[in-house]
């Protein structure tokens, strides 16, 4: 006898309109989606809240976050890998792009241990169904780091591999374009001023050495496969059409409108970060998330540093019809990630799911399901 689940009187997000009715999970999948509420017995009440499909992060760092709770202060690895785990489908995401950076700019000599324990325990856990939701690896890659092509080249073939990104924070760059801002966050950060000139000299000068090689050898590696690839803080248009000049197809987090719509012109998808719509703002001075939607420029969000933002940012009263909110957080990134079979509630989909109230407007998660398996 097949396993079946059934939940009725629920307000089902659909890909065009919200409609109260019940689905049914069978077997991992959604069986069937109706109107109106299910005459069995065992039907799961759920009392009128919304019913999406589980969210779908494209890029999220809390993993990093949980490995260093407080700065110097190292968590174990697979305890990180746990408590992330569980941070995510708290917030309804069923679907994780775990991103890693590959690189050392001088910002975290540890990331390289992040990394490779991320990557270890990832599989190990996920292989021994200790993780609840499906965890992707995003390959977050600092284009002008002396490192990055050989720690990329021991998971270019992972069989988790769905994103790669490519970064360049050297200061005088893209996120870090204003010079006065990055000596201010070093100071910030207890380095004295005489160490952070020779460090951005060092840095600037590894970027001419290093940045054009490396990047022209990674889209090598990259371009062509069943590989989401991105690039990163996008500030000029010259900027993005040399992008996807070279075969990259994502503009992640532009830092500029007109970077946004450069991308949107040359047929690039442009995902925007969930924080900056919810803090009502970017923490860096850069484009609002807010005046992107209102644009239309950004085609799918990601929670970058706080899983919660994407739900948050889904009821987010300027995040437009509920329906369109949440194509960007589920159908929109598993599109981008070719995920055919999730994102959507629809018969025949992986029945990942989130049941979410509102409590005077705060959206709250209530239940969770990953393959038609509840898990929170």
């Amino acid at each position: 006898m097949s396993a079946e689940t059934v939940l009725t009187r629920a307000r089902l997000v659909l890909d065009d309109a919200v409609v109260a009715g019940s689905l049914v999970i069978r077997d991992g999948r959604i069986a069937s989606v109706d109107t109106g509420a299910s005459a069995l017995p065992a039907a799961v009440d759920c009392a009128g809240e919304f019913l999406l499909p589980g969210l779908i992060d494209l890029h999220t760092d809390n993993l990093e976050r949980q490995v260093e709770p407080r700065t110097h202060a190292r968590w174990p690895a697979r305890s990180a890998m746990l408590a992330h785990d569980a941070q995510c489908v708290a917030a309804g995401i069923t679907t994780v792009c775990d991103a890693l950076c590959l690189g050392d700019l001088g910002f975290d000599k540890d990331r390289v241990r992040t990394f490779r324990d991320g990557v270890a325990e990832g599989d190990t856990l996920g292989g021994a169904g200790l993780l609840r939701a499906d965890h992707r690896l995003h390959l977050r890659c600092e284009v002008p780091a002396d490192d990055m092509l050989a720690l990329f080249d021991t998971v270019a073939r992972h069989p988790r591999l769905a994103m790669a990104s490519l970064m360049d924070h050297t200061p005088g760059e893209g996120q870090y374009a204003d010079l006065d801002r990055y000596r201010a966050l070093r100071r910030a950060g207890g380095m004295e001023p005489a160490a952070i000139e020779r460090l951005i000299a060092t840095l600037q000068a590894n970027r001419a050495r290093l940045a054009g090689p490396n990047r022209r050898a990674l889209l090598d590696r990259l371009v062509g496969r069943r590989i989401a690839v991105a690039s990163h803080d996008d500030r000029t248009a010259a900027e993005v059409a040399a992008n996807a000049a070279a075969g990259i197809t994502v503009s992640e987090f532009p830092v500029t409108e007109a970077a946004a719509r450069a991308a949107r012109r040359v047929g690039m998808r442009v995902i925007a970060g969930a924080p900056n719509l919810v803090r009502g703002g970017s923490h860096a001075g850069n484009v609002a998330v807010a005046d992107l939607l209102a644009a239309g420029l950004a085609d799918a969000l990601a929670s970058d540093y706080v899983p919660v933002s994407l739900l948050d940012a889904t009821f987010h009263p300027l995040a437009g019809p509920l329906p369109a909110a949440v194509a960007r957080v589920a159908a929109a990134p598993a599109a981008l990630l070719g995920l055919a079979d999730r994102g959507r509630i629809a018969p025949g989909l992986r029945a990942d799911l989130a049941r979410v109230g509102v409590f005077e407007g705060q959206p709250v998660v209530r239940a969770v399901f990953v393959a038609g398996e509840r898990v929170g």
